[in-house]
């Protein structure tokens, strides 16, 4: 069972930047992935990063955002730069147990984190 852990979220005005953490509890090599959800909201898809580091984007953060991941540190992270207030919502990592990773579908992860909360204001 993989646990999943985020940091990093907060408040900042539209431009700021900030990056999530999620660290793991066991090695990441397969695939992973970042969501957001607003309240009442469908939880949406954000970025995914493969075994081979191939990575998947969702056209509104497409230059925006960037997924990485450390392997020694067992740590996946999301810089998010040029915030804009469409982004507020809480953010989750996740983790898929297969290589396949060409998906950012909530349902297609089977383990997830906490929860971390990004505000931006005007």
């Amino acid at each position: 069972q993989v646990q999943l852990a985020e940091s990093g979220g907060g408040s900042v005005h539209t431009g700021g930047s900030l990056r999530l953490s999620c660290a793991a509890s066991e090695y990441i090599v397969k695939c992973m992935g970042w969501f957001r959800q607003t309240p009442g909201g469908e939880r949406e898809g954000i970025a995914s990063i493969a075994y081979d580091r191939a990575t998947v984007y969702i056209d509104s953060v497409k230059g925006r955002f960037t997924i990485s991941k450390d392997i020694h540190k067992n740590t996946l992270y999301l810089q998010m730069n040029n915030l804009k207030p469409e982004d507020t919502a809480m953010y989750y990592c996740a983790a898929r147990e297969w290589f396949a990773c060409a998906t950012l579908k909530s349902v297609d992860f089977n383990y997830w984190g906490q929860g971390a909360q990004v505000t931006v204001s005007s």
